[in-house]
């Protein structure tokens, strides 16, 4: 709901200044010199009506400026001399929302009849210069209440280009900062990630020309040294393309467990609940932490077994990384860059991250991610 300096939303602005606006007219109307013949009721529900309208300024302007616009005339008719307050607000308004060709064509039109009525509701000379003076102020307010709304009218455009012109100066430099992450990653990882990918390779290839048996610490380096290839591939493009969407999410869980038992360890994994639609955010996030996990009890745990749960809840997901390796309920876990790292990742989403060994033998972490259906 828009709402101004004070927080006060724009319907109730639109609504008080339709009823100070009906107010007035009608103690205007009520306190000034009647007119000739007894108006009767429908006199001053014009005189009403042409406030009340104001209401819907925002969402019709031109609609309320024909309304007003008649009421004026209709009770300007009935013989009320009341000048049209509610009109001028319906011009201002009009003016503001960039109708200005239509605004300026019907009050011509609408000062022309009201000259046309005040001529002749009264006679001689006297009335006529009365007519005169009453035309030339209505011109001057009219002309007043369309240099409003034009001066309000340029002040927003301009203070829309502006805050235009800040957000493209803040997406430009952070373009610039992606690809200078790029260029830093490309230049100090790329090298030395692909001479560990080649070397591994070479002598896998050596190995098995020779016939010897190719240990599985070999094969997983192998294996690691193509995956961390891709990744970071896929890091620089992302980073290079911010509208290019990252490749690893749930979908891919699948395949850090297999990669997992290739290195000797036994994983699982289980999956329960029902995948609903989730938000990139999160399947990354929840790729990341299952990566993390197992690379850490691949490096640290000295584990046998590892099991990953993926519970799909209606609010949340839920995710589940169990070892059996050396940690005990006495040990005290270090933070390491990899553990902050998931820390980080499920603090931005606004979840909860638990690191900590198990009760019997092992380390668990688990972490719940809320889910957004409406983003």
């Amino acid at each position: 709901m828009d709402k101004g300096r004070f927080g006060v939303p724009a319907a109730v602005r639109d609504w008080a200044i339709a009823l100070g606006v009906a107010a007035l007219l009608l103690g205007t109307g009520w306190s000034g010199e009647g007119p000739d013949a007894d108006p009767g009721v429908l006199g001053y529900v014009l005189l009403a009506a042409g406030g009340l309208a104001l209401a819907a300024r925002r969402r019709a302007p031109l609609a309320v400026l024909a309304v007003t616009g008649l009421c004026a005339v209709a009770y300007q008719t009935a013989g009320f001399d009341v000048l049209a307050v509610s009109y001028l607000v319906a011009v201002y308004g009009a003016v503001r929302a960039g109708h200005r060709a239509v605004t300026v064509a019907a009050s011509v039109a609408l000062v022309a009849v009201l000259h046309l009525t005040a001529l002749l509701s009264r006679d001689g000379s006297a009335g006529e210069a009365l007519a005169q003076a009453r035309h030339v102020l209505e011109i001057a307010w009219l002309i007043a209440a369309f240099a409003a709304g034009e001066a309000l009218r340029q002040a927003e455009r301009r203070a829309d280009e502006a805050e235009r012109t800040r957000e493209e100066t803040a997406r430009h430099r952070a373009d610039e900062e992606r690809l200078h992450i790029a260029r830093e990653l490309h230049d100090s990882l790329t090298h030395q990630i692909s001479i560990i990918k080649v070397q591994a390779e070479v002598a896998v290839h050596v190995a098995r020309r020779r016939g010897e048996q190719v240990s599985e610490a070999l094969l997983a380096i192998q294996e690691a040294g193509r995956e961390a290839t891709r990744e970071l591939r896929a890091t620089l493009e992302a980073l290079r393309d911010d509208d290019t969407s990252p490749p690893r999410g749930l979908d891919h869980i699948p395949e850090l467990v297999e990669q997992a038992s290739r290195a000797g360890l036994e994983a699982t994994l289980t999956i329960e609940g029902q995948r609903p639609d989730l938000p990139a955010a999160v399947g990354r996030t929840a790729y990341r932490i299952v990566q993390e996990s197992l690379t850490n009890i691949a490096r640290h745990a000295c584990a046998a077994t590892a099991s990953v749960r993926i519970d799909y809840r209606p609010d949340s997901l839920a995710i589940q990384v169990d070892d059996d390796g050396r940690a005990t309920p006495d040990t005290v876990p270090t933070p390491g860059l990899g553990l902050l790292g998931m820390r980080e990742r499920v603090t931005a989403l606004g979840g909860r991250l638990r690191a900590q060994p198990r009760s019997e033998r092992g380390f668990t972490v688990r972490a719940e991610l809320p889910v957004d259906h409406t983003s």
